[in-house]
């Protein structure tokens, strides 16, 4: 079922001038543009354990209300999952609200393809900072539950590659729903992506589809990696801060009961081809988001190399591949699986057919063991100094 049908055919019953999508993205901005105005006319204070579980919900009527402007969609509803909690989280990573308005709300959404096995539609802002995606009404619950422990982990560990979720809305029209999650933009896009990943630690069918590989910029998986790349090499302090940090993260998913997890990996070759500067605009107000590269992400004293000229790395970690210099860019991503019992069933049965341990979806310690190991052995390898 593709709720994104529904919403096309009920906009487009509503508003025949525009087409779904375009209706869509607006109804988003609008909607984000309104909660965030609205946050900002309340007090700040102290995040109470019961502002995790608050929705608020507001009814925008195309011809605008006392309390909501007019606007060219259809009559929507707008619901605004933990207000206060979000508002905070995004002042611990220094998004002041006019700047979160500008990335949301100043140009069109981006809409990006998606690579995954999610019927997830994503959207980026047009300043590269954030990627808005939609998610199942599971996932979202799943998100709220989370609030608590997630926010209390990252508060205290803000340097972190674990997804960061700046807010959740959900957007009603008629008789279809769609929810919204907002995070950080992993790969930039203004920087060109040799090679892009999605990596589980699994084995067993994790090559990119032929469909996939046609693609202009394909994501390939775990397989394609081991023939594509004989590991990225690290200098040493790099390697142990990116590692530290990837264990730190893994326990965190597994203390939650999360797997299914992957590591979204990009990598820009260097003088392979000039650094494009499309994309990271410059009419952006000098937003700058606390621990948002890569290579603010990981732990330990790692030093920012030497700009080549106007932050021309965008963050990214320096490495090797045999003779070829690299900046890697990562995070991980689609942690809103929890290992529910229909997880268990299909790795049951997964594992009576094939080898239980190649599947991806397994218990969540066990996951992240794998995970880990994938990652120490097969992909990011230290370097060796030579004296």
């Amino acid at each position: 079922y593709c709720y994104m049908c529904s919403f096309y055919q009920v906009y487009n019953s509503n508003c025949d001038s525009f087409t779904s999508f375009v209706a869509l993205k607006g109804a988003i901005q609008l909607g984000i543009g309104y909660a965030v105005g609205n946050m900002s006319s309340k007090p700040d204070r102290d995040v109470l354990m019961q502002d995790f579980s608050v929705v608020e919900t507001v009814f925008l009527p195309s011809d605008g209300s006392t309390l909501t402007p007019a606007h060219h969609f259809p009559d929507f509803r707008l619901k605004t999952y933990a207000p206060l909690a979000f508002r905070y989280f995004r002042e611990l990573f220094g998004i002041k609200p006019d700047d979160y308005l500008y990335s949301m709300c100043n140009e069109p959404l981006i809409e990006l393809s998606n690579p995954g096995a999610s019927s997830s539609w994503f959207y980026l802002t047009s300043d590269d900072e954030f990627i808005i995606k939609t998610v199942q009404h599971k996932e979202a619950e799943f998100l709220q539950k989370l609030l608590p422990g997630y926010y209390m982990n990252l508060n205290q560990n803000p340097r972190t590659l674990l997804p960061k979720f700046y807010g959740l809305y959900c957007i009603q029209c008629g008789s279809v729903t769609v929810r919204v999650v907002v995070m950080n933009n992993v790969l930039p896009r203004a920087m060109t992506m040799h090679y892009k990943y999605d990596l589980k630690g699994s084995l067993y069918k994790r090559r990119a589809s032929r469909k996939e590989r046609t693609k202009s910029s394909p994501t390939f998986k775990d397989l394609d990696f081991k023939e594509m790349h004989d590991g990225l090499y690290f200098d040493p302090e790099t390697h142990n801060a990116l590692m530290k940090t990837l264990q730190r993260d893994c326990r965190v998913l597994e203390s939650f009961k999360i797997m299914d997890y992957s590591l979204l990996l990009g990598i820009h070759v260097l003088d392979k081809k000039p650094l494009t500067r499309a994309g990271r605009g410059d009419s952006k107000k000098g937003q700058k988001v606390l621990y948002s590269t890569a290579l603010e992400s990981i732990q330990g004293s790692v030093k920012d190399p030497e700009p080549v000229a106007d932050d021309d790395t965008f963050g990214g970690i320096p490495a090797k591949h045999r003779d070829e210099n690299l900046l890697i860019f990562l995070g991980i991503i689609d942690i809103l699986q929890s290992y529910r019992f229909i997880k268990k069933v299909e790795h049951s049965w997964k594992a009576l057919v094939h080898d239980g341990d190649t599947v991806s979806v397994h218990r969540p310690s066990f996951y992240a063991d794998r995970f880990l190991k994938f990652m120490s052995t097969t992909v990011f390898k230290k370097a060796h100094c030579k004296h």
